[in-house]
């Protein structure tokens, strides 16, 4: 863990506790990874899950409607106890991401990744991001300047989730941190991707 965090760009913090996400809103502070003891057992369960089976969602809730949202969005899944694994990190992630931005509602993505998905490196169109990876190869990320490549690329560890700011972020000038999606395709790599965008009008997403 300590070699992880003493190899992170100019920008990019490591964080043992999940409180410490907070720290996105730190001065020069463009990305926050909590690095997270491993689940072996729920990755290893995921892992064995048939693509088909892996759950996928899109909604706009509020933090206190997430936990009954996400019972019913992994319903289908075995009944097993790895499932309530999985619910709990999803809704532990959401709660804290919700209190650091604090935001009254929250869009969650589940998203089943099986090709190359936004493989370019760019900035998401928002004020903040929480992306994880609970299966595959997780984040990809870099320092770079405007229509430039990463020369040195980084990986999140699959399990660990890193909040990113966006082009939203009131920051000037705004970070050279570039992030993409692994490219997989070809390989026969499928990839469970968890995004908690923060939403303060609901109204503004329709």
């Amino acid at each position: 863990m300590k070699d992880f965090a003493n190899t992170q760009p100019e920008g990019v913090q490591t964080t043992d506790a999940l409180d410490g996400l907070a720290a996105i809103h730190e001065p020069n502070c463009a990305a926050v990874i909590w690095a997270r003891p491993d689940c072996v057992a729920l990755y290893q369960w995921l892992a064995n899950l048939p693509p088909t089976h892996l759950p996928e969602a899109r909604e706009i809730l509020r933090p206190d409607a997430l936990r009954p949202a996400l019972a019913q969005i992994l319903a289908p899944l075995p009944n097993v106890p790895e499932r309530a694994l999985l619910l709990e990190s999803i809704a532990t992630l959401a709660d804290q991401f919700a209190q650091v931005m604090r935001a009254p509602w929250l869009r969650l993505r589940l998203e089943v990744v099986i090709g190359n998905a936004c493989r370019k490196f760019h900035v998401d169109n928002v004020t903040a991001r929480l992306v994880c990876t609970y299966r595959g190869t997780g984040t990809q990320y870099g320092l770079a300047g405007r229509g430039i490549e990463p020369e040195v690329v980084h990986t999140v560890p699959t399990g660990q989730p890193i909040v990113l700011r966006g082009m939203r972020w009131p920051t000037t000038p705004p970070s050279m941190l570039k992030h993409r999606s692994p490219p997989i395709e070809g390989t026969g790599e499928t990839r469970l991707l968890l995004v908690l965008d923060p939403i303060f009008d609901p109204e503004d997403e329709v």
